[in-house]
């Protein structure tokens, strides 16, 4: 049995998968930031991630995703720029399609922004689950199969339907401050290889007593 980590640089991490990949070494946008680890399942274009997932990307907003993030196949993320404009009669962006109609280019700047789509540490995006433009969604929340996610989400929310809504948070406030405190995905990977079983099927307390020690591991 090895004691190293997976190398999060390494593009299908699982041998024999070629289904799964990890994103930080995928992604080549500068408007896309992955954290370490965090992975997409797509049996069919798991690589064309940026071109088929996310999507109006014409920036300048961010897509950040952090570590240790599972997306299942087909979740997308609708950028900014999926947005026309509302306030005339027409919401049909006529200067798109250029012609004598991109003189009037101007009207497809000054459009709603709602800014950077974030989703945080430790995130589950299930199969088909859609983000809309952004939205931000907590450490250690999950979206429900199928899922439109039209506002934020709280950190360990279960979120699910159409548009999504709290089904439920995972633990309790004072839990969830513990958690939080305890920010288990900036462990060093070799420390945190250790407790794979409690971060996985222990208790917070047995998470507490695991957490690396200042000035050693």
């Amino acid at each position: 049995m090895t004691s190293s980590p997976p190398d999060p640089s390494v593009l299908h991490p699982t041998a024999g998968q070629p289904r799964v990949v990890q994103l930080k070494p995928l992604v080549t946008s500068p408007l896309i930031e992955v954290g370490d680890y965090s992975y997409y399942d797509d049996p069919e274009h798991a690589t064309e991630f940026e071109a088929r997932n996310v999507l109006y990307h014409y920036g300048p907003e961010r897509l950040v995703i952090g570590r240790y993030c599972a997306l299942a196949t087909g979740v997308r993320f609708l950028m900014n720029g999926a947005n026309h404009r509302m306030d005339g009669p027409s919401t049909f962006p006529f200067p798109m399609l250029g012609g004598a109609w991109a003189d009037h280019a101007d009207l497809l700047s000054g459009l709603p922004v709602r800014g950077d789509t974030v989703v945080g540490h430790d995130v589950w995006l299930g199969n088909g689950a859609t983000v809309m433009p952004g939205v931000r969604i907590g450490n250690g929340a999950i979206v429900a199969a199928g899922s439109v996610v039209t506002r934020d989400v709280p950190d360990y929310g279960v979120v699910g339907g159409d548009p999504a809504r709290l089904i439920r948070v995972r633990y309790d406030d004072a839990d969830v401050a513990r958690l939080l405190a305890l920010a288990w995905w900036d462990w060093p990977a070799e420390h945190l290889t250790a407790h794979v079983r409690t971060l996985m099927a222990g208790d917070l307390d047995a998470l507490e007593a695991a957490a690396p020690q200042p000035g050693g591991r």
